[in-house]
């Protein structure tokens, strides 16, 4: 048995994106380790590497060991715990966002059986590695751990459709170097042209790789994107309005005040105040 250990990385929820990493963590844990009766407010999926441990979701126990995984979905009560004599070690990965609940509902996880042994066990531990093994803070570490959960999310859709798994790979790939360029370009006046010039592809193509992985357009994620980062100076810095719009890339104060509120539902000018008052800051 491993000695027992937990590493792990968390950050905050993010509202409003298409696909956010909330946290990521290997533990090797003590006999009987158990967590729950409990609720998660986001997707969780849990990769058993090593040892034997007992899930329990929806009032049905399911018995897991190494190569099992096992999915949480917000809200759902659940419960699991370690062997007591051979106590699991596993990789976990939470996330939220608006293509979260897309992406779950094409996982080969059944609603009567939230637990799934993936064929290529390899890969799908290789991606969560790395998703951990990039964990942090930086643009680098936050590209590479979104891109792995990509990759990791597209390994197992492929797995339970009958699409090309050389097709499914080239196409998250896409979407990754594109969100890539988004997030090192966002503050210039780039285009969807832009984008898709950055990644070899028409213009056409980028939107229907968006939407088919992403479920919105190119635009759209760049003008959520913007929109987000400019929550984060609005919290973190005392640039003004104008300042904040010209830097994440909107050149029009007013443009700029009218899509905040129309993502945020209330002006820029009023967003700290509301964290302020919701104890958020």
């Amino acid at each position: 048995m491993t000695n027992p250990y937990k590493q792990s990385y968390k950050q905050e929820i993010v509202d409003n994106v298409s696909l956010a990493i909330f946290n990521c963590g290997l533990q090797s844990c003590t006999p009987s380790h158990q967590w729950g009766p409990g609720v998660r407010d986001h997707f969780l999926i849990h990769f058993v590497i090593s040892g034997k441990g007992k899930y329990t979701c929806n009032g049905k126990s399911y018995s897991l060991k190494a190569g099992d995984m096992f999915l949480i979905k917000p809200s759902q009560v659940v419960n699991y715990i370690a062997d007591e004599n051979d106590p699991w070690e596993y990789y976990w990965v939470g996330f939220n966002g608006t293509y979260a609940q897309k992406a779950v509902s094409n996982l080969p996880f059944k609603d009567n059986s939230p637990v799934y042994s993936p064929k290529d066990y390899e890969t799908c531990k290789e991606y969560l590695y790395q998703i951990y093994a990039n964990s942090g803070n930086t643009m680098s570490n936050s590209t590479a751990m979104l891109g792995y959960l990509y990759l990791f999310l597209a390994k197992l859709i492929e797995e339970g459709t009958m699409i090309s798994p050389v097709q499914t790979v080239a196409q998250s790939s896409y979407v990754i170097e594109a969100i890539k360029y988004i997030q090192f370009n966002y503050s210039s006046d780039i285009s969807v042209d832009d984008i898709a010039g950055a990644v070899g592809i028409s213009r056409s193509h980028l939107y229907r790789v968006f939407v088919s992985n992403l479920g919105q357009s190119p635009i759209d994620y760049l003008t959520e994107y913007r929109i987000n980062e400019a929550c984060e100076l609005i919290k973190n810095t005392n640039l003004s309005i104008s300042q904040i719009a010209v830097s994440v890339g909107f050149f029009d104060q007013f443009y700029f005040s009218r899509v905040f509120k129309k993502i945020k539902k209330i002006p820029p000018s009023k967003y700290l105040s509301s964290l302020e008052n919701k104890g958020e800051v």
